[in-house]
C-alpha cells in the first residue's frame, strides 16, 4: 500500500483522506500550519512515499521546495504558482525526485482537454468558426482566470491558425481577430464549469465540462500519486493522463 502525506488539509485534503484507503493508499501524515498547527519537516513526512499538495497559492512554492529538499515525490494540485515552473523543474532534476502538477486533476476535465484539442484542430481549417471560452467558479476561488482556463487557452492557441493572443480582461473596444477571449465569473457555490464555443454564420458548437463535486479531482490526484510514487521526473498530469488511466 502506497503511503501518502497530505500537505494542506482543507476541502481537498479531507476528501482525499476519506477515499484514499479504498484506492489502495494509506495516509501517514497530514500537514497544515493553519488548521493542524504543524509544518513540513523531515519527521512529519518521514514515512511518506509521495506527498499530495493542495494548499494555497501563497504557500505552495515554499512547500514544494521543502519537499524536494527532503527527496519526496510530489503531486501538486494548488494553482497560482506556474511562474516558478522552470525553477521547480530544475530543483526536481537536481534532487532526482518525481513531480506531477496540474491545474485540474479531474478525470473528466482531462478527457475534455482531449476533446477540445481535437475539435479546435478540425475547426481551425474552417475559417468561418470563431472560438471563445467561458468559465464559472464559486466566489471563494483564489484566482481568475483559473489555471484550467489557461490550459484550455493554450490548447486553442496551439491549434488555431488565427488566434495567437489570449485575452482574459474586460474589453472596452472591438476584439481583434487574432485575440482569443476567455471570460470568467466568480459567484455562489459553483464547483466549476468551463465552456469552449465555436461559432460560425451557419451554426454553433458548444463544448462544456461541469463539475458536480470534487470527487473526480481527488481520484485523479490519487491516481497521479500511485503513478509517480516510484518514478523520477517532472510531469504535467494532462501529458501523461493516458499512461495513468490505461
Amino acid at each position: 500500500m502506497i503511503k501518502v502525506a497530505l500537505i494542506g488539509y482543507g476541502k481537498m485534503g479531507h476528501l482525499i483522506d476519506e477515499i484514499a484507503n479504498a484506492h489502495g493508499m494509506e495516509i501517514v501524515a497530514k500537514v497544515d500550519p493553519f488548521l493542524l498547527k504543524n509544518e513540513i519537516t523531515k519527521e512529519t513526512v518521514a514515512n511518506a512515499d509521495v506527498c499530495i499538495e493542495f494548499s494555497q497559492p501563497d504557500t505552495v512554492v515554499q512547500n514544494i521546495k521543502k519537499l524536494i529538499e527532503l527527496k519526496k515525490n510530489i503531486v501538486v494540485g494548488t494553482t497560482g504558482w506556474f511562474s516558478h515552473l522552470d525553477e521547480i523543474k530544475k530543483l526536481t532534476k537536481k534532487n532526482q525526485t518525481g513531480f506531477i502538477y496540474s491545474s485540474n486533476f479531474s478525470l473528466g476535465m482531462n478527457i475534455f482537454f482531449k476533446i477540445v484539442d481535437y475539435a479546435t484542430k478540425l475547426t481551425s481549417k474552417i475559417t468561418d468558426y470563431d472560438v471563445y471560452g467561458f468559465e464559472k467558479h464559486h466566489r471563494q476561488k483564489m484566482d481568475s482566470p483559473s489555471g484550467t482556463a489557461k490550459m484550455l487557452t493554450d490548447i486553442v492557441i496551439k491549434n488555431s491558425l488565427i488566434k495567437d493572443i489570449p485575452q482574459f480582461d474586460k474589453l472596452d473596444r472591438k476584439i481583434k481577430e487574432n485575440e482569443f477571449h476567455f471570460a470568467s465569473i466568480r459567484a455562489g457555490h459553483i464547483f466549476g464549469e468551463h465552456i469552449i464555443g465555436l461559432d460560425s454564420p451557419a451554426d454553433e458548437i458548444t463544448l462544456s465540462h461541469r463539475l458536480k463535486n470534487r470527487s473526480g479531482l481527488a481520484i485523479g490526484a490519487i491516481l497521479a500519486a500511485k503513478w509517480i510514487a516510484n518514478k523520477k521526473g517532472f510531469y504535467n498530469f494532462s501529458e501523461i493522463f493516458e499512461n495513468i488511466i490505461l
